[in-house]
C-alpha cells in the first residue's frame, strides 16, 4: 500500500507541496531549471542570462532547500522531490512540451519526472549527473571500485554531522557562486536523506531507458562527483548525446553554461 500511495503521488502530485518558483523570466519556449542537492537555484546564475533573450526559463527550488517547504515528515525520496515537482510544474499550467534540465541530484529528480510524464516535455538535460550503479551489478572492476570508494564516502558524510557541516563551511567560502553549496543545521535533513534515497540508491540508468525525448548530457572533465567510468552506461543509449566541458568542475561556470545552452538550442 505503501508502494502505491508512492506511485500515486509521483504520478499526479496529490498531496504534495508546491515548491518555490525561485525565477519565471523571458518569453518564448518553456525551459525549467532543477537544481542540485545542498544548493538552491543560484546554480544556474551563469546559465538564465543564455537563456532569457529566447526562452520563458523558469527555477525552481527543489524540496528541502533554498526557499520551498521542508516538512518535518518528510523522507526526501526520490518519489517524493518528483511529486513536488510536478504539483509544481502543475500550477504553473503550461500548454506546450517543455526542456526540463536538472543540475547534480536535480538530474536525478528530472530523469524520474520524465520517465512518468513523457508527453510534458520536448527534451530533456542533465548536467552532471553522479550515476553511480549498484557495485554488485557493475562488471568492470576498475569502475566498480571507484563507484564504491564514492558510496563509502557519502556514508561517513552522512554519519559524521559536524565534519561534514565544517568542511562545507570551508568549501562554500571558495566556490565562485555563494549559495551555490550550502550545508547547515536548517538543511542538515534533507540533505542526509536525499544522499541517501535518492544518490546513493539509484533508479536513473532504468529511468533515462524509458524516456523517449532527446537526452543531452553536459558534464565537466574535472568534476569530482563523477566516478570515472560511470558514463560509460548511459554513454551507449540512443538517444542519449553527451557534451565533454574540458577544465570544467561541478559547478555551473560560464564555459559549460554556454554548452548546456547550445544543448537547449
Amino acid at each position: 500500500m505503501g508502494w502505491l500511495s508512492d506511485r500515486t503521488r509521483t504520478l499526479f502530485g496529490w498531496g504534495a507541496p508546491v515548491l518555490h518558483i525561485a525565477g519565471d523570466v523571458g518569453e518564448g519556449p518553456v525551459v525549467v531549471l532543477v537544481h542540485g542537492i545542498a544548493s538552491s537555484s543560484v546554480t544556474f546564475k551563469n546559465l538564465v542570462p543564455l537563456l532569457e533573450p529566447r526562452h520563458r526559463v523558469i527555477s525552481i527550488d527543489i524540496l528541502g532547500f533554498g526557499r520551498s517547504p521542508a516538512p518535518e515528515d518528510a523522507t526526501y525520496s526520490l518519489e517524493e522531490h518528483v511529486a513536488a515537482l510536478h504539483a509544481t510544474i502543475r500550477s504553473l499550467r503550461l500548454r506546450e512540451p517543455f526542456v526540463l534540465v536538472g543540475h547534480s541530484l536535480g538530474s536525478l529528480i528530472v530523469a524520474r519526472y520524465a520517465a512518468v510524464h513523457p508527453s510534458q516535455l520536448s527534451t530533456l538535460v542533465l548536467v552532471g549527473p553522479p550515476i553511480y550503479g549498484s557495485p554488485d551489478e557493475i562488471g568492470d572492476r576498475r569502475v566498480r571500485s571507484r563507484v564504491s570508494a564514492y558510496l563509502r564516502a557519502y556514508e561517513f558524510l552522512r554519519a559524521n554531522k559536524d565534519f561534514t557541516i565544517l568542511n562545507a563551511r570551508v568549501l562554500a567560502r571558495l566556490l565562485p557562486i555563494k549559495g551555490v553549496f550550502e550545508i547547515t543545521e536548517k538543511n542538515w535533513d534533507p540533505f542526509v536523506k536525499s544522499l541517501e534515497n535518492c544518490i546513493e540508491h539509484q533508479t536513473v540508468v532504468s529511468d533515462l531507458a524509458r524516456v523517449r525525448v532527446p537526452i543531452e548530457v553536459v558534464y565537466g572533465s574535472l568534476d569530482a562527483f563523477i566516478a570515472p567510468g560511470s558514463l560509460a552506461v548511459i554513454e551507449t543509449m540512443r538517444h542519449v548525446s553527451m557534451h565533454r566541458v574540458e577544465a570544467n568542475d561541478h559547478i555551473i561556470r560560464k564555459r559549460l553554461a554556454r554548452v548546456v545552452s547550445a544543448a537547449i538550442g
